[in-house]
């Protein structure tokens, strides 16, 4: 009996190896899950539109920025979504384990491709985080979770971004900024005090809608380099 019972235990302390093993093993296929949240509200206007959406699939291949996201111990998984108003979010790419070079053109030409979703509704981003969350409650399983909140003004429908992260899952997950600067002076102000959130998050500025393209450039630089190096690079 005694016997029977040491066998038992190694058999389910074995189980209990693998099976941690296994988890270990998923976790580390993708080291990043990130979710790109783009502001097309009434306050972009379609020039400034364009340059968003021209800037955005620049930086996704931008040599030093797909070098950082294809390089490392496993890939990353990346989504895209267009926000404005309580029910204006619209995927403009869903989940994609980005793998090769390859990948990254096919996102950008996507991106500059489809049409905007919206145009003409106010800037509600509690509900545009709340949509967020839900992308990345069916992301691949990742290292880590981030979103990133680009727009170039404050909540002015619906409730506040600190509200959003009380009442959806955000448990574990960091929330980036980039704010477009212009005549509103609240911007990066209401940016830092509501919708940084979690360890290492930051704020990038764009020096208008012209300055996307640099501002997102850096940004996910930024986030995906440090996952391979251990430190944030200065560029």
């Amino acid at each position: 009996m005694p016997r029977l019972a040491a066998r038992l235990w190694t058999t389910r302390l074995l189980t209990t190896c693998l099976l941690a093993l296994w988890a270990g093993a998923a976790a580390a296929s993708c080291r990043l899950a990130l979710v790109l949240a783009v502001d097309v509200s009434a306050s972009v206007n379609a020039s400034e539109h364009q340059l968003q959406r021209q800037g955005l699939a620049a930086a996704l291949t931008d040599d030093a920025v797909a070098e950082a996201i294809l390089e490392g111990s496993g890939p990353v998984a990346l989504a895209i979504f267009e926000w404005s108003g309580r029910q204006q979010q619209q995927v403009l790419q869903d989940w994609l384990l980005l793998d090769s070079a390859e990948d990254l053109a096919a996102v950008a030409d996507r991106v500059r491709r489809l049409p905007r979703s919206y145009s003409e509704f106010p800037t509600a981003m509690g509900y545009a985080l709340g949509f967020a969350a839900g992308l990345l409650q069916r992301a691949p399983v990742c290292l880590r979770q981030v979103v990133d909140v680009s727009g170039d003004g404050i909540t002015n429908e619906g409730f506040r971004p600190q509200l959003a992260y009380r009442h959806f899952p955000f448990d574990g997950v960091t929330v980036n900024g980039l704010v477009v600067t212009g005549d509103d002076t609240r911007v990066v102000p209401y940016y830092r005090q509501e919708v940084l959130r979690g360890r290492r998050a930051f704020l990038e500025e764009a020096q208008g809608f012209e300055g996307f393209e640099a501002a997102m450039t850096r940004k996910l630089y930024r986030e995906t380099r440090e996952l391979v190096l251990g430190v944030t690079p200065q560029r």
